[in-house]
């Protein structure tokens, strides 16, 4: 309800960030050199252009200004928090490459401090502003819930979530029905519910009992419609599904799905894809560049054969591809159908140390930087054992919905290495859907460092 409101809150909001970041830093530099010029000023106008690209940036990855943040008071100082602290990291960051000594100390922080004094001015002036708005262009729109039963519980709970039109003022059910204590009254039964709503000013009714369910509905549509209600029906779907199934529309018509993917959204993906990119191209500059020569030497001088070792795996939506590796066995032919497994004989000295330390998947950020990979994801396996696995498991090839990580929910959670038991395989792929189902990119960032983390402590099952 009252989404274009919500949009037009939205777009106020990034105007009043950016309009204040640029002038709180003029007005700092004007402090620091009242007699500046344009061309004396450029390495300040530079980094001021910085400064707007960065903000924009870590807030379209952490959903700064998402409908769903900027509803709700303490989620959005919350998410506010998270993104300057990220944004002073990536301008430090910025400094410190481009060895900037024009600025001084002072107004660097001067600068980033007057920054986080008009951020909480404008949070406070938005829901001050939110509010003023609801209350005098009449936005507030009391409703009714037909019904105590799961469905409307969970009405209830998305309208105190929505914190911006929706004032539920209670529930409507006979007294034979009403069996447990709620958070909001039952204020009228089926026989008055029309009198009371119009008695309270209610303009909108909810109903979570189905005409097929009670006939009485039919009757009650047609008295709102007479009192300029609005009546709508929540369709209570577990008569025909099992499971939870979300509903979308193409235009007028409704698709049901069986399963959230977030990734089916392409701002999703853009951000993802961002993630990607930035941490595959640092670690190809600044990790790859010198680990290759040296590993390579190493590898080399223990055994015979190239350095990489490339294996076509299933990636995403089936798809086959090259995965690479620092080769760690001798060269063999049994590599592409049978695992590694504790104390594998193919294993060489140098083999055992990166496959322990998990230096042997670095060459796989070539494959993230190429797309066929993502840092994050379900782990890639080789073509022949996608085909068994997907006999073996229900579900398994929805895992391949997504790009195939060089880490994941389930590497971090100890499932991985060799698989000796159905029950293992069971508990990965649960964990690879679970990830599919929950993504988001705090979850990408915070699997990569526990991925460091285990890395640095020693993984039992790396070997």
């Amino acid at each position: 309800m009252y989404k274009k409101f919500k949009y037009y809150l939205q777009g106020l909001l990034i105007l009043f960030d950016y309009f204040t970041l640029n002038i709180s830093f003029f007005i700092v530099l004007f402090i620091f050199d009242n007699d500046f010029s344009f061309y004396s000023t450029s390495p300040y106008l530079i980094f001021l252009l910085f400064l707007n690209i960065s903000w924009a940036f870590i807030s379209f990855i952490l959903g700064g200004y998402n409908n769903k943040t900027i509803l709700v008071f303490e989620y959005f100082i919350k998410r506010t928090i998270q993104v300057y602290i990220l944004w002073i990291a990536l301008v430090f960051i910025f400094l410190y490459l481009t060895k900037q000594v024009t600025f001084s100390r002072l107004f660097i922080i001067s600068s980033l401090a007057s920054f986080s004094f008009v951020l909480f001015f404008n949070r406070i002036s938005y829901f001050g502003i939110k509010k003023y708005v609801k209350k005098k262009c009449n936005l507030l729109t009391k409703v009714l819930i037909i019904g105590i039963n799961d469905a409307a519980k969970k009405l209830a709970k998305y309208f105190e979530e929505e914190g911006i039109n929706a004032q539920l003022v209670g529930f409507v059910e006979n007294d034979e029905n009403v069996k447990e204590l709620t958070n909001y009254p039952v204020i009228a039964q089926f026989d008055n519910v029309i009198q009371v709503a119009s008695d309270l000013h209610v303009q909108e009714i909810f109903s979570t009992i189905a005409p097929e369910q009670n006939k009485y509905i039919y009757k009650l549509m047609q008295e709102a419609e007479k009192k300029c209600m609005r009546f709508k029906i929540v369709p209570n779907l577990s008569y025909f599904f099992k499971r939870p199934v979300l509903i979308d529309y193409i235009k007028d018509l409704p698709i049901l799905s069986v399963r959230y993917d977030p990734m089916e959204d392409l701002g999703n993906r853009a951000k993802k894809r961002a993630l990607d990119l930035i941490v595959s191209s640092f670690v190809i500059i600044f990790i790859l560049s010198w680990l290759v020569p040296i590993l390579g030497i190493l590898i080399l001088i223990e055994s015979k054969g190239p350095i990489f070792f490339s294996q076509m795996r299933t990636g995403r939506n089936d798809k086959p591809f090259y995965c690479l590796k620092f080769r760690s066995m001798r060269v063999n032919k049994t590599s592409e159908h049978i695992q590694a497994t504790k104390n594998d004989t193919r294993v060489t000295k140098i083999g055992y140390f990166i496959r322990k330390t998990s230096l042997d998947e670095f060459p796989q950020f070539l494959n993230v930087f190429l797309g066929d990979m993502s840092i994050v994801g379900p782990r890639p396996h080789m073509i022949k054992h996608t085909s068994d696995f997907s006999k073996m498991v229900k579900h398994y090839m929805v895992r391949q919905f997504l790009k195939p990580g060089i880490t994941g929910w389930a590497q971090i959670n100890s499932f991985r290495g060799e698989i000796t038991h159905p029950n293992q395989l069971k508990l990965r792929i649960q964990s690879d859907l679970w990830y599919l189902e929950n993504w988001n990119i705090w979850l990408d960032i915070r699997i990569i460092f526990l991925t460091f983390y285990q890395v640095f402590i020693g993984d039992k099952n790396a070997y």
